[in-house]
């Protein structure tokens, strides 16, 4: 360099008179020039930590830069009124060594600031002051919370080497070698080492390249584990990454618009390809099922909130490939969870178990099916925006026993204003469907009608207790209500109607001796055989128990009491001290206490050894039953 400048310094001056204004100017100017150059590529330069664009000497360096624009503007009027002049020469070699100089701290500033001028922070910083520039770009949507980004706050702060000016340094050279026709070689440095960085976080994002054929032969656990990984690193690309590059690049190239987007696009394209591919990849595996459904409700989910920010980031028309690549990876997920919906319809059509449920419990379909659509129901606005002009086909006309009112779900379409509505209510519907032919297998009547009231409840209960609710709305969950308390009323008819027919409904007179030991020894039989037979019958939900329970309690407790007291004889001593009743009201109380928790001991009523013998009015059936009642408060 000390060569160069050596050869490019002019000769002696000819007397002053000689010269005209224009050659003076350029004079003048090479000579601050020259100046400034020889201070600052001297070996005594080259070996101190200073440097001309740093904080002590900046004041410096902005009168370097103002003179070289200077130099540049006085040999354009040189050369209009004397081309020929030989300070051309020579001031043309001086601007090359300046570019050169320029260029240098071009790229210095770039490396040594790089960690001040990571996008994360660049980007932080951006939000704060509103440094987009409105001259090159659209504004990106500041619908973003700025919490979002306050809790980055810190992250200026960390880097205690970074120079607070150096975006307005890098600005200056870039403005001025553009201006002196040097564009091209500060675009270079540029690009160069603003595209590592790129490269670089999105290789700490753990992003690889990968092409289809790849992606298609992993196995789903390593697949899975490949999404995790986009899923946090496409917000941290998009918001920090490109966004925090957008700014920058606007900044810095901010008197041209052309350079802003060829170079940002040029560090940028590659990379955001890479990432934003990966969805259309993994959405064209061949093993798409219904339970892989939320991996890729979770990748549509972050490209959609992600993507008005991408369009304005990469605005562009360059970088279309960019924006057409998310909206091509968006559409590719969603066919992808429109099969696997497709598929999780079709695997509760062909769900074929017949083994009964003990005790008339919850069916594994019911909970696996209503689980799956509160979960689908979380993703409500993703899949209003998939399941758009997706039209439900109903393929064969629906029992006439599952609708309500007579028949009102027949075309759900007319109930639901949402395609997502729709669908859910179809997929309850057909899940219904089944369990109401799995209830034909029980030989007891009632215990079929407890099974299908305690599945619907359950169905009620998930619905009522999700987002599932918002997409049926009360409505729906009024009238399922309503079909429950059917089934529970069709329940304890069968249940207990031969118990409650043997009492009178309103024993106002007292009967016979004779006729109330028969009606309370055909009640004993009646009561012991529907309790024991029903020991191991279950209600989960405590809401469903407790109502049918009280419903129970009401029934026969009332006119129990009425005729026992009414009756009392019949219930105690009589003859050879042969106990007409096995317990008393008291005891029904404690026994009903302790059904519908499932099987609980040898499921018979304590009936004092069974032979009927015993003393007082039931006493030890009472204390038993006291017991047993005891244990269902848990």
């Amino acid at each position: 360099m000390g060569k160069h400048l050596f050869r490019s310094s002019p000769p002696p001056e000819k007397p002053t008179a000689h010269l005209s204004l224009a050659e003076s100017a350029v004079q003048e100017c090479m000579s601050n020039i020259n100046t400034v150059i020889s201070k600052w590529t001297s070996p005594a330069a080259s070996s101190s930590d200073d440097f001309l664009f740093s904080t002590n000497s900046r004041r410096e360096a902005e009168e370097f830069v103002t003179a070289v624009r200077h130099l540049q503007s006085t040999m354009h009027r040189l050369v209009s009124v004397n081309p020929s002049s030989e300070k051309l020469i020579y001031a043309q070699n001086l601007m090359q060594s300046a570019m050169k100089l320029l260029e240098s701290e071009f790229h210095r500033v770039l490396k040594a600031n790089r960690e001040y001028l990571d996008p994360e922070c660049v980007s932080v910083r951006s939000y704060r002051s509103s440094r987009f520039s409105t001259s090159t770009t659209t504004s990106v949507s500041d619908s973003e919370d700025e919490s979002s980004y306050e809790e980055n706050a810190d992250e200026e702060h960390r880097f205690s080497g970074g120079d607070s000016d150096a975006m307005d340094d890098l600005k200056m050279i870039a403005d001025c070698m553009i201006s002196t026709g040097y564009a091209k070689e500060c675009v270079r440095v540029y690009k160069t080492v603003r595209k590592s960085i790129v490269d670089e976080t999105l290789h700490n994002l753990q992003m690889e390249r990968f092409n289809l054929h790849q992606v298609q032969k992993m196995d789903w656990e390593i697949l899975e584990s490949k999404i995790k990984t986009w899923l946090k690193a496409v917000k941290l690309a998009v918001r920090k990454l490109f966004f925090g590059e957008r700014i920058l690049a606007d900044h810095v190239f901010s008197s041209s618009g052309l350079i802003v987007e060829s170079s940002f696009t040029e560090i940028t394209q590659e990379g955001a390809l890479i990432l934003f591919t990966f969805p259309e990849y993994a959405s064209k595996i061949k093993k798409l099922t219904p339970e892989k459904m939320f991996r890729f409700l979770d990748m549509y989910e972050a490209l959609a909130n992600l993507y008005v920010e991408i369009e304005s980031i990469f605005y562009f028309e360059s970088a279309a490939a960019v924006r057409s690549q998310v909206i091509n990876s968006l559409a590719r997920l969603g066919d992808a969870t429109r099969l696997m919906m497709t598929d999780f319809e079709s695997a509760i059509q062909k769900e074929t178990s017949k083994t009964p449920i003990i005790g008339g419990g919850v069916h594994p379909l019911t909970r696996y099916v209503m689980n799956y659509l509160s979960f689908l129901a979380d993703y409500s606005d993703s899949i209003a925006a998939i399941f758009e002009n997706w039209k439900l086909s109903v393929p064969t006309p629906l029992p006439d026993s599952l609708y309500i009112s007579g028949g009102d779900e027949a075309n759900p379409e007319d109930l639901y204003s949402s395609t997502v509505s729709v669908r859910i209510a179809w997929v309850i519907l057909l899940t219904l469907c089944k369990i109401d032919g799995k209830a034909q297998p029980y030989k007891d009547v009632a215990l079929s009608y407890l099974f299908l009231a305690n599945n619907l409840q359950y169905v009620v209960v998930k619905v009522r207790s999700s987002t599932l609710k918002v997409l049926l709305g009360d409505d729906w969950v009024f009238r399922h209500e309503e079909k429950v308390k059917l089934y529970a009323d069709k329940f304890e008819k069968l249940a207990w109607g031969k118990v409650l027919d043997l009492l009178p409904e309103i024993p106002t007179d007292e009967i016979s001796p004779e006729e109330a030991k028969v009606l309370v020894a055909r009640f004993n039989d009646e009561f012991e055989t529907s309790y024991r037979k029903q020991t191991s019958w279950v209600i989960p939900d405590p809401k469903l128990r407790d109502q049918i329970k009280i419903t129970l309690s009401q029934k026969l407790m009332l006119v129990c009491t009425e005729f026992y007291r009414m009756n009392r004889f019949a219930y105690g001593m009589v003859g050879d001290n042969e106990a007409i009743s096995r317990y008393t009201p008291e005891d029904i109380g404690n026994y009903l206490s302790d059904l519908y928790f499932g099987s609980r001991g040898s499921g018979s009523v304590s009936t004092a050894g069974g032979s009927g013998s015993g003393s007082g009015s039931g006493t030890g059936s009472s204390s038993t039953g006291k017991a047993r009642g005891g244990r269902s408060s848990h």
